[in-house]
């Protein structure tokens, strides 16, 4: 277990007002989308598996899971999306509270998610080794990080999610791999995240917006890894000799 010294927790109380406030303030059950959909069959998720999902807001990647058969969990500061996962879920396991200390025993979990989240954390350090404290010898933990060196960032046209309000520490992807490294994990894959390939996403924000938003969804499949928004990272506990 990792305990928060004073001012991490009153970071963390007020990171946690935010979310229940702003960005969970009209929280309601969505349905996962075929991104969803697609990580879930891409990594394998099938029946009886034990999954974690960490910061899962109002739990459509968990939705996604248990229509294959997996048994979810979930870790997120927001009450307000943790009443609409156990809506939704009722079969699930759900706690508001920080990830720095999760209420489970050592080697619980088949797979532990964190997608999109990481960045907002108080303690990535922390909560990262409490991902691999719960999760078994041979889990799979899926981790999905932005990245400092995403072209448009770097052409001034992005300056961050309106999650930066609350707290957002973009890392290039050398910077996630020492962290992930010092934590105890070994990356085995990374892949592009290409959930801006939909209507959906392209057209969010202003009318205006749209022509570029498209420009954007149809270049980035082509941009390296390196050039990416966000990207997947797959790993296993490492191996000490």
């Amino acid at each position: 277990m990792n305990d928060l010294n004073d001012s991490e927790n009153n970071k963390l109380n007020n990171i946690k007002d935010f979310y229940n406030s702003v960005y969970y303030k009209n929280a309601k059950p969505k349905q996962p989308n075929v991104h969803d959909f697609s990580l879930a069959k891409k990594i394998n998720v099938h029946a009886k598996q034990k999954i974690l999902d960490i910061a899962c807001g109002t739990g459509e990647w968990l939705q996604a899971c248990n229509t294959l058969g997996a048994i979810p969990h979930g870790i997120d500061l927001s009450s307000r999306a943790i009443e609409t996962c156990q809506s939704i879920l009722p079969e699930g396991k759900f706690y508001a509270q920080s990830a720095e200390n999760l209420p489970f025993e050592d080697n619980s979990f088949d797979i532990v998610t964190c997608l999109g989240s990481l960045e907002h954390f108080i303690n990535p350090l922390a909560s990262l080794e409490e991902m691999i404290r719960v999760g078994k010898d041979d889990a799979s933990f899926i981790l999905l990080v932005p990245n400092s060196g995403f072209l448009t960032r770097r052409l001034g046209l992005f300056t961050g999610t309106y999650q930066v309000d609350a707290l957002e520490e973009v890392r290039s992807l050398e910077e996630w791999r020492n962290l992930f490294t010092s934590a105890g994990l070994q990356i085995e894959t990374r892949w592009k995240d290409l959930h801006i390939l939909s209507f959906s996403w392209i057209k969010k924000g202003k009318w205006y917006q749209i022509p570029f938003r498209l420009a954007q969804a149809l270049i980035m499949p082509l941009w390296p890894l390196e050039w990416q928004y966000q990207v997947y990272h797959s790993c296993k506990k490492a191996k000490h000799l």
